[in-house]
């Protein structure tokens, strides 16, 4: 295809936007360590919250989950509890305000504030999670890397652009090409400005794609009409029973194929089994990556709680509208799509970029590039911040030049990031898909943090000595397993790398003498955690008789399970909206009125009190 002037002129304005943002907040970024990485603290929780749900509206997670709806339906919802997608529920209602009492910069740097600065194993401790961090961060990068370098192929053909280049490319690496140009951008605005550029650059895209996105749920909706979608039975129904029971037998036959080979046919031992690995992992808190940073940037405890429940209403519903509409123009013009790689085979995740390669407008197709585009440059350089904020603050500044100058500081951040990029960029040349990728990231890699991150937060015993050891077995293990067992059978082994993890957490923890009361006493009264802390709670009492310990387990737990249930409703409402199912759509706002009504007093109401 080649684009219309109208669009080149929207993307090229979009682009020169965020040079323009990268320059403006380069003075602002340079104050102090702080205003770079953290935005100064000073940034209000919506903003904050509007740019955290823009890192999470990624070209890859997008391209990935239209090729879910197109094949699942309505059940495509629950797919993307791998993640866990809920977590932003657990962080919500209590865990956010929990991570931002410790007023630290990094996951790194928290440790601190829960095992001290010094004593047994507080150094590899801090080790291990930079090297995790540094790891989930490269592989995120790698992952945005990949599926633009996929979607830009299909718009721009290399034999339109090849004979500008002074040297040969191979084929196969012609995506990496194009990614490498768009990563250049996203480089540029977010080393330059830090936090306030990577947050102006994500308001601006989110702008953008709220009415691409609403101006293609239109048109799916018109196209829909007298147009019957032709699904198998079950398609639009998010409820499922042992087996997933879709069969595309005589309506797009190779689509069971792609069940078959996704692994997703026994359909209730995979949600229960995503849905166990999904609460160990959203209670272990968020992992050390962009999601922590912004938390971290937020004013007060209370901000952060509100910034973490403003992700799931302000993405959600945009993002679904795009799903689902991208997901009706696949299905009714299917057969007039060309969707096979350089193999032959069909390759569902280039239903995105056919959709709008063939069936969007002049101006649409514009705005929807822009924002995709921005979608995969606000998720690099959130990831890219994150990474030099672990690498500058706690490896240069703790360990190299502890007396660096903020000048220092700043020129250390501007060589990190384009390291850091360089490394993910060369990550991206080894990886061969988005599912694949995403796969290794949510069930391996992560399958090896969780158990040492439950049990920083609930387990005062649990020490610096047992969340090295703990991380070390799970990060060893996820690796193991990811070189032996396929891709789509890595969830079924996550209890056997918990347990492995959990194991060498506990007999760490034991190895080794229990953490300096003082930090515990410390870290109990300021984080004010629940879980099994009765002896650091006695102590605090002794000190402290009118302190109040934080008894609000029960009241979590069920504002975590209706958050859940409100946040299922965010997603499939536009589902339904554009498919104009009526009834369920009625049900689903009901459901969604009851519940907001009920967190009002339960959640809002409550945040300064626990």
């Amino acid at each position: 295809m080649k684009l219309n002037p109208i669009d080149i002129a929207i993307i090229a304005l979009y682009l020169l936007s965020t040079i323009f943002i990268g320059l403006w907040y380069r003075k602002k970024a340079r104050q102090n360590k702080e205003s770079y990485m953290l935005g100064g603290k000073s940034l209000p929780w919506y903003k904050l919250g509007l740019s955290d749900a823009s890192d999470m509206f990624d070209i890859s997670g997008t391209m990935w989950m239209v090729s879910l709806c197109f094949v699942y339906g309505m059940k495509s919802i629950w797919i993307p509890w791998l993640w866990p997608v809920f977590n932003q529920v657990f962080l919500m209602m209590y865990l956010s305000r929990w991570l931002r009492r410790s007023n630290a910069s990094t996951g790194a740097e928290w440790l601190a504030t829960r095992f001290g600065k010094a004593g047994p194993g507080v150094g590899s401790s801090n080790i291990i999670v930079i090297i995790f961090a540094l790891l989930s961060c490269l592989a995120f990068m790698a992952y945005g890397f990949i599926g633009l370098g996929k979607f830009i192929e299909i718009f721009v053909p290399w034999d339109l652009i090849k004979g500008y280049i002074p040297f040969h490319v191979a084929p196969q690496y012609v995506p990496h090409v194009y990614g490498i140009i768009f990563t250049l951008f996203a480089m540029f605005y977010s080393i330059l400005g830090g936090m306030h550029s990577i947050v102006a650059g994500d308001i601006v895209k989110y702008g953008i794609m709220t009415v691409a996105c609403i101006w293609i749920g239109f048109i799916a909706a018109t196209h829909m009409q007298g147009n019957p979608l032709h699904v198998p039975n079950g398609w639009y129904s998010p409820f499922f029973g042992s087996h997933l029971n879709l069969n595309w037998a005589g309506i797009i036959t190779e689509v069971n194929a792609k069940i078959k080979s996704d692994g997703y046919s026994l359909f209730g031992l995979f949600f229960m089994m995503m849905t166990f690995k999904g609460f160990f992992a959203a209670l272990a808190g968020p992992a050390p990556n962009y999601d922590m940073q912004k938390i971290l940037s937020t004013r007060s405890p209370e901000e952060a709680s509100k910034m973490s429940g403003f992700v799931n209403i302000i993405l959600l519903p945009i993002r679904y509208t795009l799903i689902i509409s991208l997901t009706i123009l696949g299905l009714l013009y299917y057969h007039q799509m060309n969707l096979k790689d350089g193999t032959g085979a069909i390759d569902f995740e280039r239903i995105l970029p056919a959709v709008i390669n063939n069936f969007l407008p002049v101006g649409l197709v514009g705005l929807l590039l822009a924002g995709l585009l921005g979608a995969f440059m606000s998720t690099f350089s959130g990831t890219m911040n994150a990474a030099q904020a672990y690498i500058v603050n706690d490896i240069y500044l703790k360990y190299v030049n502890p007396t660096a100058s903020t000048k220092t500081t700043i020129t250390m951040n501007y060589l990190v990031g384009t390291i850091v990029v360089a490394i993910g960029v060369m990550f991206g040349f080894f990886l061969k898909d988005v599912n694949g990728t995403l796969q290794w990231i949510v069930s391996a890699l992560y399958g090896g943090y969780v158990a040492s991150n439950v049990l920083k937060w609930h387990w005062w015993r649990f020490n610096a000595t047992g969340f090295f050891w703990g991380m070390l077995t799970g990060i060893v293990t996820a690796m193991v397993f990811s070189k032996f067992i396929p891709d789509s059978e890595l969830l079924y082994w996550f209890p056997v790398m918990f347990i492995l993890s959990l194991a060498g957490s506990i007999i760490g923890s034991y190895a080794a003498p229990q953490t300096d009361m003082a930090v515990l006493k410390s870290f109990y009264s300021n984080v004010r955690p629940w879980g099994f802390w009765e002896p650091v709670k006695k102590a605090v009492l002794i000190d402290d008789p009118s302190f109040q310990p934080n008894k609000n387990f029960k009241l979590n737990m069920f504002n975590v399970m209706i958050g859940t249930a409100a946040q299922c409703c965010l997603t499939i409402l536009p589902m339904y909206l554009v498919l104009r199912q009526k009834m369920p759509l009625l049900i689903t706002i009901g459901i969604l009125a009851v519940i907001v009504l009920i967190l009002k007093k339960t959640w809002w109401n409550k945040l300064k009190d626990y």
